[in-house]
């Protein structure tokens, strides 16, 4: 086993690697750029090491820093967590090169399948049945979309080089070719540094099952089983579990043995995943789509779920290590087998009311869940700051049950005690998923959570949370207490001579929503503490959690601000644009601008692009009419409902004389 291994990456996965590393008795060093430098991951390592400043491509992207940063610590290894470098094949014999051992499968194996279309053709002459689509690298836009309407619509545009949904384009109409496939290439550029795609034809409401291997440098291959990632948005995985209801004994082995071939097919070694297409009304009829050369987020379920010779629970982390070091895998595939099932939620930072736009901030009060059967991987901690540079993730909460149901019914719990207040999650939004009828009778789909989603979204503020920030505001106006003498016409509280009076309304403004007038509760009603507050409204007493303008309960977040209409008046005056104006959805990055002031546009036409968290927003005018200001640039930086560009009105046509 190796003495120090460098750690490649940044926040939960990071955290997590440095928890495996530290019951081996191995020391662990992390990196960091500028806007890490305090991170979790940098303070629980034994040696931290800076590498550069907060965009990943001048930081966790840069192979020559991180090698330096391995030379200096005298590290032996380098494990790539996921995302950044973990599947890129050049790391990996820059790593083999300069003597460090990369955690993963060797550089040829990341070549081959990090390129989807030669990974297709790998595994399909290995016996393993492929979803329908393209043939060949390098196509033109032209040729993909004679490749599309070859297959019939719907499609799917992929990335040859990514993976985790980034790039992903789900197309339906002919007409929607062109943009789509420009669209696709740059999101794919941006991530992985390759615009080429493929396409495939799209299988309508399918399940996505994905098997775990893990293979030896002896030539031992065998699989893990399948976890059930079925429910996705925007083709990115929010909830999985392990094992799947859909499969039964002989399927499940059938698909095990065709991702062992696939990863024979290439001469894998370490842990990966195949992941595979399956029609939910015929589970036999499944398709590879792609193999991940590489730990996977949802990685925890198969640890808590599987038992190896009759031992419940595994950690893969360990086994990557011991592999790279040379190990011999000291059990078969007759060892493995599933005990019990296990549920895990991805915690992101986004904002569920604006569409899942990503979010920000600052993490100003965190309460993270645990208790029997639960287990949560974070790289968050009290006073973080979340921006926009990287992945929206901040956390996974993972529930164990001897059944499904118990697993669900934890993690619905768990999600509940979940506080992350200053920066909007999907805590809640997850806790609600999972309490989706569909998702407790395991009938899912890769669409389930998109057609469900504005079911799932509280469409309206409680009258509770105005009731606690107005108890809130009423309790920061009492003073202080003291042993000495209080004059009565200070107090805040409704005494005056002749009679009590209730006090004045507090005017409230919940984000993303109309503000209100609203009275403090009564203090027989109410109790304000440090970080909660408890009030009786209607009979029904709710107590939340508190930090600065946030309330958290179950789950949810409200940033609840003082609202002043004179102010908000004035703001408008000043020329914000109103409905003319186009506005930054999300903090992020401009990075397309496709018009210049004094241009005509149309309504709907794509003006310009804005990126955060690896995913584009297209920004579009809201009417026809004349770009009369335009503020940004590519490249600029902008913050949430930044005004970006004013797009006047067009007049009436004038009548022919």
């Amino acid at each position: 086993m190796f003495d120090t291994v460098l750690i490649a990456n940044r926040g939960e996965i990071a955290v997590r690697v440095i928890r495996t590393l530290r019951t081996l008795g191995v020391r662990s060093v992390a990196v960091f750029s500028d806007a890490d430098a305090d991170a979790r991951h940098v303070r629980e390592a034994d040696t931290a090491v800076r590498i550069g400043p907060a965009a990943a491509a001048e930081s966790y992207l840069r192979v020559d820093r991180l090698l330096e940063a391995a030379a200096r610590t005298g590290a032996q290894a380098v494990h790539p967590g996921y995302g950044f470098l973990a599947e890129n094949a050049g790391f990996a014999r820059a790593c083999a090169d300069a003597g460090l051992v990369f955690v993963g499968p060797p550089a040829p194996a990341i070549a081959l399948m990090g390129d989807k279309i030669r990974a297709k053709e790998t595994v399909r002459a290995a016996g393993v049945p492929v979803v329908p689509g393209s043939s060949g690298g390098g196509l033109s836009d032209g040729q993909l979309a004679e490749a599309a309407r070859g297959i019939g619509m719907p499609v799917l545009l992929k990335p040859s080089a990514g993976g985790g949904g980034k790039g992903m384009r789900l197309v339906r109409s002919e007409a929607a070719l062109a943009e789509e496939i420009a669209a696709a290439r740059r999101e794919a550029r941006s991530s992985f540094g390759d615009d080429t795609l493929l396409v495939e034809r799209w299988v309508d409401r399918p399940r996505h099952i994905e098997i775990q291997v893990l293979a030896d440098g002896r030539g031992n291959v065998l699989h893990l089983g399948e976890r059930e990632c079925s429910l996705q948005r925007r083709h990115q995985k929010v909830v999985e579990e392990a094992p799947s209801v859909l499969l039964d004994g002989a399927t499940r082995a059938a698909m095990g043995e065709a991702a062992v071939r696939a990863a024979r097919s290439c001469g894998y070694e370490g842990a990966g995943t195949v992941e595979f297409i399956v029609p939910g009304g015929d589970p036999s009829s499944y398709f590879f789509m792609e193999m991940n050369t590489r730990l996977q987020v949802e990685h925890p379920v198969t640890e808590l779920a599987v038992s190896v010779g009759g031992r419940r629970g595994l950690d893969l982390v360990e086994w990557q290590l011991r592999i790279a070091s040379g190990e011999e895998l000291p059990f078969g595939q007759d060892d493995i087998a599933f005990d019990g099932h296990a549920v895990e939620a991805r915690v992101c930072a986004e904002d569920p009311a604006r569409g899942f736009l990503p979010s920000g901030g600052t993490v100003l009060a965190l309460r993270e869940p645990e208790g029997d059967g639960v287990r949560t991987d974070s790289g968050l901690s009290e006073g973080a700051d979340v921006g926009s540079a990287y992945d929206p993730m901040l956390s996974k909460v993972i529930a164990y049950g001897p059944d499904r149901a118990t697993a669900l019914r934890r993690l619905r719990a768990a999600l509940a005690e979940t506080v992350t207040l200053g920066v909007p999650t999907n805590a809640g939004f997850l806790r609600r998923l999972l309490a989706h009828p569909s998702v407790v009778a395991g009938e899912l789909d890769t669409g389930l959570v998109e057609r469900e989603a504005a079911g799932l979204l509280a469409e309206t503020v409680p009258p509770e949370v105005y009731a606690a920030a107005a108890a809130v505001r009423q309790a920061g106006l009492l003073p202080p207490a003291t042993a000495g003498w209080v004059d009565p016409f200070s107090v805040p509280d409704g005494w005056r001579l002749g009679g009590v009076r209730h006090p004045a309304g507090h005017p409230l403004r919940v984000t993303g929503h109309e503000p209100v007038t609203l009275e403090a509760p009564p203090a027989d009603r109410s109790r304000v503490e440090p970080g909660r507050v408890t009030v009786t409204v209607d009979g029904v007493t709710h107590t939340f959690h508190r930090a600065g303008d946030w309330l958290g309960r179950d789950g949810d977040s409200w940033h609840v601000q003082d609202y002043d209409p004179v102010e908000a008046a004035l703001r408008g005056a000043a020329g914000a644009g109103g409905v003319d104006a186009l506005t930054a959805p999300m903090p992020g990055t401009v990075t397309v601008v496709k018009v210049a002031v004094g241009d005509e546009v149309t309504a709907g036409q794509s003006l310009l692009v804005v990126e955060a968290m690896k995913m584009e927003h297209v920004i579009s005018a809201p009417h026809d009419g004349t770009v009369t200001e335009l503020d940004v640039t590519p490249g600029s930086t902008v913050a949430m409902d930044q005004v970006l560009a004013v797009v006047a009105p067009a007049g009436p046509a004038e009548e022919e004389s």
